[in-house]
């Protein structure tokens, strides 16, 4: 049996591309999620997968997975699947109308101009409906992986993780409150005992890799990636300059990690330091940055059957090229040149 941890980044609608992925690492018997770390919609897919894991095992975490998605938009029914997963190679297309449509413009423009405490309690997160529908005595359950969810302290600017019995509805809100669309989710933070406010943890932590750099944990972390490392063209207009924005902000504190975990194995194999006093961890990620750059921040903002399942479709398939290449060197080495990605 081979175990590992999974880092599972935010990214809105984006997310379904990390729905594949775990429904496909999920088919695989021989490997078992040890922990989850996820932010935003990686918060939500792991809440799903945990509660799903703890009531059905693999069928059930894929099941509640399937759940999950079919709430936020997607189309889980197999009479319609293929027909939808057959046009969904025109993502692009679709991406560049959805971007150019009056009624995104008109909500991009509204977004931009005003504060989301001027509606009130009008602006509601429609992801509280979902959410709410968790059941929370499985998410907190000792039994499958352990689960960590990242949350941003609004007045401190730190990061806040929340796992076990601390996770609740407001918590997996908390993760995905994006400061330009929604209020900041408040509640008693059980660590402080104090009112606190927070936002997206993808600012702070996205998701947060530390939590999973236990002793009790295996070595191997797979990091699921959805927002683009590098783009090769230039942003040039107001939309693609923000989305782009975003991206470098939200992939900092994950790159932050991974050049730690970079130094770390550096002085491990020069003898500066022990074997066994820090822990070598071997990193590992999934992504398609081929596709998220050929989508936008339209497709992030707003779910659509067909873009969902080509994200979906897209998960399956990078998860599947990864265990195929490298599924012989989970527990032997990492996959991931961090040299390279930091030279």
């Amino acid at each position: 049996m081979k175990r590992i941890n999974l880092a599972l980044q935010g990214g809105g609608a984006h997310g379904a591309f990390t729905w594949g992925v775990l429904c496909r690492l999920l088919h695989e018997e021989d490997i078992e999620i040890a922990a989850i770390s996820g932010t935003s919609a990686g918060a939500l897919n792991a809440a799903a997968l945990k509660s799903g894991w703890v009531a059905g095992g693999r069928e059930g975490a894929i099941e509640n997975l399937d759940w999950l998605w079919e709430q936020i938009g997607a189309v889980t029914d197999p009479m319609f699947t293929p027909w939808i997963g057959a046009i969904g190679s025109t993502a692009e297309a679709w991406a560049k109308a959805m971007k150019y449509s009056p009624v995104y413009s008109a909500f991009d423009m509204t977004t931009r101009m005003f504060s989301p405490y001027v509606y009130g309690p009008a602006m509601q997160n429609p992801l509280e409906r979902i959410v709410s529908q968790f059941h929370y005595d499985a998410v907190c359950a000792k039994g499958g992986p352990a689960l960590h969810i990242c949350a941003t302290n609004v007045r401190s600017g730190k990061i806040r993780v929340f796992t076990g019995d601390e996770i609740m509805p407001k918590v997996i809100m908390a993760s995905a409150c994006l400061p330009s669309l929604f209020q900041a989710v408040e509640f008693e933070d059980p660590q402080t005992g104090k009112v606190e406010a927070f936002w997206d943890g993808g600012y702070t932590g996205n998701p947060a890799l530390y939590p999973l750099f236990s002793n009790t944990l295996p070595d191997d972390l797979i990091v699921v990636n959805i927002n683009p490392l590098y783009r090769e063209d230039l942003p040039i207009d107001s939309q693609s300059i923000e989305n782009r924005i975003n991206e470098i902000s939200f992939n900092s504190s994950l790159l932050r990690e991974l050049r730690a975990i970079a130094f770390v194995k550096r002085l491990l194999a020069e003898g500066a330091i022990k074997k066994g006093t820090m822990k070598d961890v071997l990193v590992h990620m999934i992504a398609d940055d081929d596709l998220m750059n050929a989508l936008n921040v339209a497709t992030k903002s707003i779910p659509t059957p067909v873009i969902l399942a080509r994200l979906k479709e897209a998960g399956e398939a990078a998860a599947d090229r990864f265990l195929k290449t490298h599924k012989k060197d989970l527990g032997k080495r990492s996959t991931v040149d961090l040299a390279a990605m930091f030279s």
